[in-house]
């Protein structure tokens, strides 16, 4: 308790770790306002009906921070700008400029990545808001909606978007951590008052055991994601010994961390991005269909929900997959390798060069495979608990669990490191 007063002590000193937390505070608050004004001729009550009855659109309204809920002006959240950034990691394995542009041209490169990726949201944000909000009119959610008044809401929707992504790149640059993943954490935890007032007003004492059930997995997965986020294998490293003149430098055995998960989140948001698609399809089918034959193939792309074991081994498997993929994205062994050997280091026992990047490729896979499952199993316990126990009021572990855990720890190391900062 004393090191938690001392540590507030020393961050409310500190002048610019202060600005940076209350910049962050006030940009959440900014966010938060702008999930509560709805797109004009929205029916509230017709809407929350049909979103409670919806898991496809109970996933939307998570990752759009509680925003699709009420339809508001930032319906769409920050989800067309992660799906660009992960269209442009991914494009970097086809396109080799876009490698360089990325991971070797500096921050000038990075810079010019990241522009691509913000107007690659753009057209996304266009047709995500366009099928959202047709699909929604023909559910009789807007009120007497005219032609102008559907162009306005898919504007209005899209430039929500562009400015909440704006907001999260000033929160990353003048705040205390990723701005994108802040805003993600904040519109979870808005909406668990909602769902444990929800969990209590429909509580039966004959559930009482699945609650204290769900109590322990909860911590227990808590547990696990802080492990597995944390786990790291050490790879020890030698500096050859050089001696110019009278000065002698290299000589020092240090290691270079692999984490486990090295893919984070990523995986599990592609797999749920991809897996969303047939139903936004089978909706839109739906909406615009007359036909009696496309009428069904659009019934039975929508009713592609979360129910059924198909549904959960695909889920399973595409996050294997794309921690396998995102991870050979992030980690060149190839160019770490190379890197070692311009600095005169060396893994004791491994020659430098192809004998090193095959070590370290090796490594990685094997330490990937635990990542991956993990992944895997957080990303379909939900699905599990559900069918075991039949209680949807309560969605155990799955990304939200893993996004909130994983930014808190990031927090943590962001203000410890300008704390330790201060004290140097």
């Amino acid at each position: 308790m004393n090191t938690f007063f001392r540590k507030f002590k020393i961050i409310w000193k500190d002048k610019g770790l202060r600005n940076s937390i209350l910049i962050t505070l006030g940009l959440l608050v900014i966010f938060r306002l702008l999930s509560a004004i709805p797109v004009p001729g929205v029916d509230r009550a017709h809407l929350a009906s049909f979103i409670a009855n919806n898991q496809f659109f109970g996933i939307l309204n998570l990752f759009s921070g509680g925003g699709l809920s009420t339809l508001s002006i930032i319906m769409l959240g920050v989800g067309p700008y992660i799906t660009a950034s992960i269209i442009m990691q991914l494009l970097t394995m086809m396109i080799p400029s876009l490698k360089a542009m990325n991971q070797e041209e500096g921050e000038a490169g990075r810079r010019k990545f990241s522009q691509y990726s913000r107007l690659l949201a753009v057209p996304l944000a266009i047709l995500q808001s366009f099928s959202l909000i047709l699909v929604f009119q023909k559910q009789g959610i807007f009120v007497n909606m005219t032609s102008f008044g559907f162009l306005t809401a898919i504007v209005v929707a899209v430039a929500g978007s562009m400015f909440l992504m704006w907001i999260g790149e000033v929160m990353t640059e003048y705040g205390i951590s990723n701005g994108i993943s802040i805003i993600i954490f904040a519109g979870i935890v808005a909406a668990l008052p909602t769902s444990l007032s929800q969990a209590l007003f429909t509580f039966d004492v004959s559930q009482l055991p699945y609650f204290i059930l769900f109590a322990v997995l909860g911590l227990l997965l808590i547990l696990g994601v802080v492990v597995i986020t944390e786990a790291e294998r050490p790879i020890p490293v030698t500096y050859a010994r050089q001696v110019r003149g009278s000065t002698t430098s290299g000589g020092v055995s240090t290691y270079v961390p692999l984490r486990v998960n090295q893919a984070g989140v990523i995986p599990i948001i592609f797999a749920l991005s991809l897996l969303l698609i047939p139903q936004l399809l089978g909706n839109l089918i739906t909406s615009l269909a007359h036909n009696s034959h496309l009428l069904s193939f659009g019934r039975a792309l929508a009713g592609f929900q979360q129910t059924g074991w198909l549904y959960g081994v695909i889920y399973f498997v595409l996050v294997f997959a794309f921690t396998y993929f995102y991870t050979a994205v992030t980690f060149d062994p190839h160019q770490m390798s190379e890197n070692l050997q311009k600095g005169g280091a060396f893994v004791p026992g491994i020659r430098p060069g192809l004998s090193t990047e095959q070590y370290l490729g090796t490594v990685v896979s094997r330490i990937t495979l635990v990542g991956a499952l993990f992944l895997s199993v957080i990303a379909v316990l939900p699905l599990v608990v559900r069918a075991i126990t039949g209680i949807t009021s309560i969605a155990l572990g799955g990304t939200a669990l893993l996004i909130v855990v994983s930014v808190i720890l990031e927090l943590i190391k962001k203000v410890d490191a300008r704390v330790s900062m201060h004290e140097y």
